[in-house]
């Protein structure tokens, strides 16, 4: 496996635009387009949050009932959650308005939408922005950067990645761009994201293999424990790598699933470490963990926890508050057993044994908590499952952000 540069346009037959629309924001473009070059086998997985956007229930229709798809449109600015029928209607003339230019039927478009919760789209800019954008589709790597950086809402970078990897004498790529920064805390995916390969497999085993690697990357980080309406995670595969189609899983399933694994976990640290305000990626490790569920209850706990996220932002080595929210989390442990590590670039130091504190320093502590990227492992010493989770530190800049975020 080797990663490569790119994102939605690194695989065979897929193109991307962007464009300035005007729906929410003045000065930057707020919409994109992917196209596939033939039709695609198509996966999904979306918010378990009761209230749904109108563009997960299109998308859900198109990937569940229809199982196919050769177009994505995404807005950023407003993200047509809350809108009844009307907005229904708007993912309706959406994918219309580009099954038209593109010649393809409207219910193998999908749609996706961020931004503001309650807003009608203005669905006049959003047509204007298809018919600008399909003149505009290009296979170019940078094609795909730029429709990366227009879905952003509060990012402040775009979010991309891309693996090529051999499936019998066949090279196959893998590529992706996902957004997310503030309301992330994944029960299917906190966010948009978008992946692409030119792979040739069965729509089951696409949907299969995305909804369970799901669970091991978009579930496992979280920024501020708020679950969206908008989540949706789309896996497209044109089959134009001319490997035989995968339609069990053997040797060849299992390397695009690694491969798949590689893409989604980096787009998902990509985004709890770019969460709103955020000046560092927490992540946290369970090791020594009788079964890997017990892990993700530990980890995913510790990586929510406010008090924690607080103490990572002013570089404090308060094991405290790790140690505590492992306790509340649900999972049984015996916490007298317990090792607890702090590691970065600067190196790494560990803080207590069997639950007791050690004689380490502060200072070195601090140092290490001083890096971009924070890691806290915990051997809780009963047996050899473990999991990691992702997410960022507290910062008075997240107050700021989501206090004034529709003004």
């Amino acid at each position: 496996m080797e990663q490569i540069k790119g994102g939605v346009t690194a695989a065979k037959g897929f193109l991307a635009a962007d464009t300035a629309a005007g729906i929410k924001y003045k000065d930057r473009a707020d919409m994109a387009m992917i196209y596939c070059e033939t039709p695609c086998r198509a996966a999904g997985t979306f918010t378990r949050n009761i209230v749904k956007a109108a563009p997960v229930k299109w998308d859900q229709h198109v990937v569940y009932d229809i199982g196919r798809a050769q177009a994505v449109v995404v807005n950023a600015g407003i993200a047509n959650a809350c809108t009844g029928a009307e907005g229904m209607e708007y993912c309706r003339k959406t994918a219309q308005k580009a099954g038209e230019l593109l010649h393809i039927p409207a219910d193998e478009v999908l749609v996706a939408s961020t931004g503001v919760i309650g807003m009608q789209l203005p669905i006049e800019r959003i047509c204007a922005g298809v018919e600008a954008m399909v003149p505009a589709l290009s296979g170019a790597l940078e094609s795909g950067q730029k429709a990366a950086r227009a879905i952003m809402t509060t990012d402040t970078r775009e979010k991309e990645a891309a693996v090529q990897i051999e499936l019998s004498g066949k090279t196959v790529t893998i590529g992706g761009m996902c957004k997310g920064s503030g309301m992330i805390h994944p029960n299917m995916c906190t966010m948009l994201s978008f992946v692409t390969t030119d792979a040739a497999i069965s729509q089951e085993l696409l949907q299969e293999a995305l909804r369970a690697d799901v669970e091991d990357t978009y579930n496992m980080i979280s920024v501020d424990g708020d679950t969206s309406t908008n989540d949706t995670c789309l896996l497209l595969a044109n089959g134009m790598a001319g490997n035989p189609e995968i339609t069990e899983k053997n040797e060849d399933y299992e390397a695009f699933v690694k491969a798949l694994n590689v893409v989604n976990e980096t787009l998902a640290k990509k985004m709890a470490g770019d969460g709103e305000g955020a000046t560092a990626l927490f992540e946290v490790k369970v090791i020594g963990a009788k079964t890997k569920e017990q892990a993700k209850i530990l980890s995913k706990a510790v990586i929510t926890s406010n008090l924690t996220k607080a103490a990572i932002y002013g570089h404090d080595a308060n094991w405290g508050r790790i140690l505590c929210a492992m306790g509340y989390s649900g999972a049984q442990f015996d916490p007298e057993t317990v090792d607890l590590f702090f590691e970065s670039r600067a190196g790494k130091i560990q803080l207590i044994k069997d639950g007791v504190a050690l004689d380490y320093s502060e200072e070195e502590a601090t140092k290490i908590l001083s890096e971009p990227e924070v890691t806290a492992i915990a051997d809780i010493k009963m047996g050899t499952a473990e999991a990691a989770a992702w997410g960022c530190d507290l910062t008075y800049d997240y107050v700021k952000i989501n206090a004034d975020y529709r003004s």
